[in-house]
C-alpha cells in the first residue's frame, strides 16, 4: 500500500491527497460539502473491486487548500487512481464538461454547474475522440509538434492549419505580439466556427531595440528563410563583441478564441544571448544561435523534452494549462 503523499499547486488550485483513505475530498475554507460530496462518490465509482486491498483502506482522501477549476481537482484525483491502480485512465475536456475515459471506454462526464449545451457536446460531426480540439493557427509543423506535445497533457487533439487547406492566410498586420495574435486566432475561430489557438512568437535582441521582434519570421526580407534570418541576426551584431551585450529574450504571446467567448490572452519570455555561430540541429528558427541563460547550449541543442520545459512557449503553455479550464468554464 502507498504511503505516496500527492501534491497538485498553482495560482488558483491547491490540493494535497493521500491514497490511504475513504474516497473523501474536504476543503479549509467555506465550500459545499454537498457538491465535493457528489464529486467524491462519482469519483468514488470509478474504483472497482480489483482496485481496493484486502483491509479496506485504498482509495483517495483529498484536502482542497484552493479551488477555482474542477478540471483541475479531477484530473489530479483520476492521476492519484491511475497512479496507485495502474490503469490509463485518461482525463479530457468537451465543451466545458470533464470527461474521464479508458481505453476506448467511457467512464464518466462530470459537467459544469450550469450544463452544456446538448448541439454543442454532440457534435454533428462527431469525432471518435471526445476530446475537444485545438486548432494551432500555423502551418509549421515543427511548431504543431511542439504544441501537441504539451496540450497532450489536457487532453486536447491538435490540429494545425496544413488541415484546412482553404482557409486564407491572415496577414500579420499588428504592431504588436499581441494585435498579431489576436488577429489570427479570432478571424480564424470566426471562419471555422472551432477554438482556435495562435500564437506570435519572435525573438527581441536588446542592442537592437528590441528588433527583429514582430518581424522575426521576414526579418531578412519577404522571401525569408530561417538560415537567411540568421545570417541577418549575425551581420547586424557584428560589431557587438561583448557577449553581454548580446542579450536577447525570445517572446511569446498566446491568445485562445472562440466563438461568442472573450479570448484568452497569456505570454512568457525565455532569457538568452545570441551567438557567434549556429550550433545544433534540433528546434528552428533562431534557435541555432540563442544561447540559453548561463548554459552555453543553443536552443538547438537541447531535447524537445528540455526545451519545452524552459522555452517562451512551453512557459506561456504551462500558464494557459493553469487557467484555460477556468476561462472555458466561465464562458
Amino acid at each position: 500500500m502507498s504511503d505516496k503523499i500527492y501534491e497538485y499547486k498553482d495560482e488558483h488550485d491547491w490540493f494535497i491527497g493521500r491514497w490511504r483513505g475513504s474516497n473523501t475530498i474536504t476543503e479549509l475554507g467555506e465550500v459545499s460539502a454537498k457538491a465535493y460530496l457528489a464529486l467524491s462518490q462519482e469519483l468514488a465509482a470509478l474504483l472497482n473491486t480489483a482496485d481496493l486491498s484486502g483491509d479496506g483502506q485504498a482509495g483517495f482522501s483529498v484536502t482542497v487548500i484552493r479551488n477555482r477549476s474542477d478540471f483541475r481537482l479531477i484530473a489530479f484525483i483520476v492521476d492519484m487512481i491511475a497512479s496507485e491502480t495502474a490503469r490509463q485512465l485518461k482525463v479530457s475536456q468537451k465543451q466545458g464538461a470533464v470527461v474521464i475515459t479508458e481505453g476506448d471506454r467511457l467512464l464518466s462526464v462530470h459537467l459544469p454547474e450550469k450544463g452544456v449545451l446538448v448541439s454543442d457536446f454532440f457534435e454533428k460531426e462527431e469525432k471518435t475522440s471526445l476530446a475537444d480540439t485545438i486548432l494551432i493557427a500555423t502551418r509549421n509543423e515543427g511548431k504543431t509538434k511542439e504544441f501537441r506535445q504539451m496540450f497532450a497533457k489536457l487532453g486536447l487533439t491538435v490540429e494545425n492549419l496544413n488541415q484546412y487547406p482553404d482557409l486564407p492566410e491572415i496577414e500579420e498586420t499588428g504592431l504588436t505580439f499581441e494585435e498579431n495574435a489576436r488577429l489570427k486566432a479570432e478571424t480564424i475561430s470566426q471562419l471555422t466556427g472551432k477554438m482556435v489557438l495562435a500564437d506570435d512568437s519572435g525573438l527581441k535582441v536588446d542592442v537592437l531595440g528590441g528588433l527583429p521582434g514582430v518581424w522575426s519570421a521576414r526579418f531578412s526580407g519577404p522571401d525569408a528563410t530561417d538560415q537567411s534570418n540568421n545570417a541577418k541576426l549575425l551581420h547586424e551584431l557584428a560589431m557587438v563583441l561583448d557577449p553581454k551585450a548580446r542579450s536577447a529574450q525570445f517572446h511569446t504571446t498566446l491568445v485562445v478564441a472562440a466563438p461568442q467567448r472573450d479570448s484568452l490572452v497569456v505570454e512568457a519570455d525565455w532569457s538568452g544571448y545570441i551567438g557567434t555561430e549556429a550550433k545544433g540541429e534540433a528546434g528552428f528558427g533562431y534557435d541555432p544561435l540563442f544561447l540559453v541563460g548561463e548554459t552555453g547550449r543553443t536552443a538547438a541543442e537541447l531535447s524537445a523534452e528540455e526545451k519545452n520545459a524552459i522555452s517562451h512557449r512551453g512557459q506561456a503553455v504551462k500558464k494557459l494549462m493553469e487557467v484555460f479550464p477556468a476561462w472555458q468554464n466561465e464562458q
